[in-house]
């Protein structure tokens, strides 16, 4: 069950992190306003505060293995939000990083 708590948590603060800077790119380079910008900021503090809920209590180890969630995340927001296209090698490169992301966070560490 903690890994799918994480797995989700994960998630979340995807969607936060990069819905966050999406709303602030559309608010300063499509010129859509300080509304977009304020709910930009908005979702990134609160993508600082889902991290903490993470079980695992190694910052560094969170935020490295958030780095493969976010590097997935953002092509499929690419994909939903503006309608890009991840060629094959977007995609392998994805999956390598939520491979290491996996490795990262729920390797047995004898602990």
């Amino acid at each position: 069950m903690s890994v799918l708590r994480s797995a989700t948590l994960f998630v979340v603060a995807a969607l936060f992190e990069i819905g966050g800077a999406w709303l602030v790119w559309q608010g300063v380079r499509e010129h859509r306003g300080w509304v977009w910008i304020g709910g930009g900021v908005l979702a990134l503090g609160a993508y600082g505060f889902v991290a903490t809920l993470q079980p695992d209590a190694e910052f560094g180890r969170i935020l490295a293995a958030y780095g493969g969630v976010f590097v997935a995340g953002s092509l499929a927001w690419g994909m939903v939000a503006d309608g890009y296209r991840p060629d094959r090698w977007d995609v392998l490169g994805a999956l390598i990083c939520l491979a290491g992301m996996a490795v990262i966070m729920y390797a047995p560490r004898g602990e």
